[in-house]
């Protein structure tokens, strides 16, 4: 199930990116010869009656491409009674716009994402300044620490604490602060706790133990206060655009960071999750809800418009760079030398993903 929703999550998000490039391509009267979701072989194709676009489904799933007539200088030489539609006959800002639509569009569909998930009702930390905002507010578990009392009793995160009990009787509390004193002062005793996952209540024993916090019993788990935080349709609209601008910052610090270590050799690769880690990770927030499936999506979407952005050949990001090269030096990059960076980018993305994904099998099998 987790796979078949990857499948789903990532092609509509290529489908939004795609979509980006073919209206921006269309708004600027460029003619579009192809939209294709995924990578050749070609698995499928349709061209519409009177339509001058070919629409097609490739074997390779993990990307998709626009076909535009004149991308560059050389292609639109070809057919010279077409200049007009051809996108290397446009303005330079019309060529930016056209290669960074794409970015844009996954930016609005997580905004999108995120505006219906503040409507609906996001799971929110519980804080000074959401505490008005929050109901229905649980102790929940934020993570779960590996080989620990929790993850051998099939605590996960996201579950949350309804109760928790000795032999002698319950024992109440309503704070994060309370489970935790709960929690250590029970070291080598067993506890029954009662927990909430889907919206099923689930019963299990665990024994917290010492070694995992210094001095006192822990199962290791990380807790936080987690109620819902639900908003009208301008509040939510106002609140999505906020967390977008934050989520973008983020993800734009984390990105920098990864690619300053690569050049100073601190990168680690087991930081980067590829596609067998995201399935995880889409299967996990399923798991959550529709909400947290959603959340999780956009998050991915912001992650690929950043990471377009970035001026690497074969990114939208060294496209730009190439356009706005040849606005300085007013005349067209070298044909050869644009596809020999193009295809040497291309290939270095593709080992990279190859290096990520053995990571991540590696790790699944280590977990």
């Amino acid at each position: 199930m987790s796979i078949i929703l990857f499948i789903i999550v990532l092609a509509v998000l290529i489908l939004v990116h795609e979509v980006g490039h073919f209206l921006a391509a269309r708004s600027v009267g460029a003619r579009v010869d192809e939209f294709g979701i995924g990578f050749p072989p070609r698995l499928w194709s349709f061209k519409p009656k009177g339509s001058e676009t070919t629409y097609s489904i490739n074997a390779i799933p993990f990307g998709g491409y626009v076909k535009i007539f004149g991308e560059d200088a050389h292609d639109a030489s070809l057919a010279p009674e077409d200049t007009s539609r051809s996108l290397a006959h446009k303005s330079k800002l019309k060529q930016i716009w056209v290669l960074a639509a794409g970015v844009v569009f996954n930016i609005l569909f997580a905004w999108i994402l995120l505006w219906v998930g503040f409507m609906t009702g996001v799971p929110t930390s519980v804080t000074p300044e959401t505490k008005g905002l929050t109901e229905s507010a649980h102790v929940t578990l934020i993570s779960v620490l590996r080989g620990a009392p929790a993850e051998e009793a099939g605590l996960m995160s996201g579950d949350e604490i309804i109760s928790l009990a000795t032999d002698e009787g319950p024992l109440p509390f309503t704070t994060v602060e309370n489970v935790q004193e709960i929690i250590a002062s029970h070291e080598g005793k067993l506890l029954t706790m009662t927990f909430e996952r889907e919206g099923k209540a689930e019963i299990i024993s665990i024994t917290p133990k010492e070694g995992i916090v210094e001095g006192k019993g822990a199962i290791g788990v990380t807790l936080d206060l987690v109620g819902v935080v639900r908003l009208s349709p301008f509040a939510a609209l106002i609140e999505s655009a906020r967390t977008t601008v934050l989520f973008l910052k983020n993800i734009t610090i984390g990105i920098g960071n990864l690619i300053g270590g690569a050049f100073t050799g601190s990168a680690d690769i087991k930081e980067i999750s590829g596609p067998v880690g995201i399935v995880g990770m889409v299967g996990d927030a399923a798991h959550r809800g529709l909400i947290a499936l959603l959340t999780f999506t956009a998050l991915i979407s912001l992650n690929l418009a950043i990471i377009n952005l970035v001026p690497f050949p074969a990114l939208d990001g060294g496209r730009i760079l190439f356009v706005i090269i040849e606005a300085i030096k007013r005349s067209p990059i070298n044909q050869k030398v644009s596809g020999t960076l193009n295809l040497i980018g291309f290939g270095l993305l593709i080992l990279l993903m190859v290096a990520i994904t053995v990571n991540d099998v590696v790790q699944l099998f280590a977990s």
